[in-house]
Formats: C-alpha cells, sequence, structure tokens
C-alpha cells in the first residue's frame, strides 16, 4: 500500500515539474516574441538601451530647431526619439520592417508622428533625401560604404555623428605616425574633418555586441578639394601596401610598374603626346620622386599635403592612376 501511495505522489510532483517547465517556456516564449525577434544579427543589430549615451549623441550633433536630420538605422527609436526633440524633421532609414513598425507604434498618436519619416530599405540603395545632420548606431558591417556615400552626397551636409566599432573609429581619426594610420584614414581626411567624441562600452546595447564601440563626428570639408578621388585612391593603394617602405621601395615593383606605364601610353595617346623611345618607366617615376623630395618618405608618417604634392608631380608628368 505505501509503495502505490508514493507511485501516485510521484506521478503528481512530475506532472506538476512538466505544467511549472511548459509555463516557463511560455513567458519566455512571449519575451521573445516581444525582445528577441527585432534583432537581427545578420544585420547588425544592436540597439542602443543607454538613455545617457543617446542623449550624448544628439548633444554632440549641435543640431538646430531648423534642421531636417537623416538617421540610419533607427532600431526601435531610441536616439529617434531624442532627436526630434531638437530639430525639425527626422527621416529614418530602416532596413527591417519589423524595426520600422516598432517606431511607427512608438510615436503615433504624438506630435512627433508628423516630423517623422520612415523609409524602409536598404540604407546603400536608397536615393538619400536632402539633410543638415547625419545621426547613426551604425551597422557595423557597412561602416566604410556608409561613409563614403555620406562624403559622396550632395548637397553638403553640415556634421555627422556616428557609432562605429572602436577600431574603425580610431582608423578614421588616425594621424600620420599613429599605428593605425592607413589608407582609410587618409582617404576620408581629405574630405572631412574627423573627430573622435566619445567611447561607448558593448553593455549599452542590446544584444551587446562583441567588440567596444566610439562615436566620431565627421563635418566634410565645404567646398571639398578639387581632387580626382579615384586618381588620389589609386596612389593611396601602392603607397599603402607596405605603409613602413620608402616611395622609392614602393615604385619599384613590376606591378606597379606595369599599371603606370599603361597609364602614361594611354594619356599620352588621349593627349596628341609624344611617348619617349625607349620608354624608361621606373627611371621616369624615380625621377619624380626624388624631384619632389619624397623618395625616402614613408607613407606611415605623410600628411595630406605631402599626398596631394606627390600626386600633382606625377600628374605633371603625365602618369596617372586609374
Amino acid at each position: 500500500m505505501p509503495k502505490v501511495v508514493s507511485k501516485k505522489f510521484n506521478q503528481r510532483t512530475e506532472k506538476k515539474k512538466e505544467e511549472k517547465t511548459a509555463n516557463s517556456a511560455s513567458a519566455s516564449s512571449a519575451a521573445s516574441r516581444a525582445f528577441g525577434p527585432l534583432f537581427n544579427k545578420d544585420l547588425g543589430q544592436h540597439i542602443l538601451k543607454n538613455p545617457l549615451v543617446a542623449q550624448g549623441i544628439v548633444d554632440k550633433a549641435y543640431l538646430k530647431p531648423t534642421d531636417t536630420v537623416l538617421e540610419i538605422g533607427p532600431g526601435t527609436g531610441n536616439l529617434t526619439v531624442k532627436i526630434l526633440e531638437k530639430c525639425k524633421k527626422v527621416v529614418a532609414v530602416e532596413m527591417d520592417p519589423r524595426l520600422a513598425a516598432e517606431l511607427t507604434k512608438r510615436v503615433h498618436g504624438t506630435p512627433d508622428q508628423r516630423r517623422l519619416e520612415i523609409m524602409i530599405g536598404d540604407f546603400m540603395k536608397t536615393t538619400l533625401p536632402y539633410f543638415d545632420v547625419c545621426i547613426s548606431n551604425t551597422p557595423y558591417q557597412i561602416s566604410s560604404v556608409l561613409v563614403f556615400k555620406l562624403l559622396e552626397h550632395r548637397p553638403i551636409f553640415r556634421t555627422s555623428v556616428l557609432m562605429f566599432q572602436r577600431e574603425f573609429a580610431l582608423r578614421l581619426v588616425a594621424k600620420p605616425g599613429d599605428s593605425l594610420y592607413c589608407r582609410l584614414s587618409v582617404n576620408v581626411q581629405l574630405y572631412a574633418k574627423v573627430e573622435h567624441i566619445m567611447k561607448v562600452g558593448k553593455n549599452n546595447f542590446r544584444p551587446p555586441p562583441q567588440v567596444e564601440s566610439s562615436v566620431v563626428r565627421l563635418e566634410p570639408k565645404n567646398p571639398p578639394p578639387p581632387v580626382d578621388f579615384k586618381e588620389w585612391d589609386g596612389l593611396m593603394r601602392i603607397l599603402f601596401v607596405r605603409k613602413n617602405k620608402t616611395l622609392s621601395a614602393s615604385f619599384k615593383t613590376d606591378t606597379v610598374m606595369e599599371m603606370l606605364e599603361t597609364n602614361y601610353k594611354t594619356f599620352c595617346a588621349t593627349h596628341d603626346r609624344m611617348i619617349e623611345d625607349p620608354l624608361d618607366m621606373k627611371a621616369k617615376v624615380q625621377g619624380v620622386l626624388t624631384n619632389a623630395g619624397l623618395a625616402e618618405e614613408r607613407a606611415a608618417k605623410m600628411d595630406q599635403d605631402d599626398f596631394l604634392k606627390l600626386l600633382t608631380a606625377f600628374n605633371e608628368e603625365g602618369i596617372h592612376f586609374c
């Protein structure tokens, strides 16, 4: 008889455990529906949850009441609502329709509703409207292309405040001689003043990313320098393959010489210019470097003026990089 009672007791206990587990799973599922599915790791979605950081980002944008602000990746709107307090209008570009729906609900029925325009789609494929300021908690996988799309935008905007992975941000602001100084640093700084303004720890996001973040302010130069960017970048590609080598050494590789000789012949042909016979391209290039006083310089320690001087010297000799 005691054994039967024990068996029934165990059955009731197991049943209660199953019910408790089911209830827990149901609660977990509800929580997941409320928070989890909104975040798509494939899209690099990490929602900024710290209101103090969000407010700091908005403050550093120095918004005016007449400004139209472009926000890239607004998520659930933690930054958006703070931006709306300071400006005339926000145009938010969001790739994920679910997050766009959440943002729409958040402002529905409020005075902010008519001052917020949501564009659903891929930022990189979107034709951007006019804006004065850009603010973004940027999906890190599009950081580089995002920066250059902004710099190419016309009319030129006043400023942008952008969140990036820490190392990418430090590359943007790196100066000659810094370990992170690279082609990216030089190319962006050609067209904009870049300033590191804030470090942001990973725990300020939901879900937390695997890397630390930083916020930079980018102010485009207006007017931009009269430089052919493809030509400029072609030169930077050569110089920063081995940024600690002398320029003389960087220009001695066969691949570089072949490319420059082809470009030189094309330039001469299209400008009705005689080509030397015989053509000694290596001697011609080394002559440019020597005459410019840069043959023994290293890209790692050269500044914008040095690069502009070098590009001009090459172009004057008919040597081009694109």
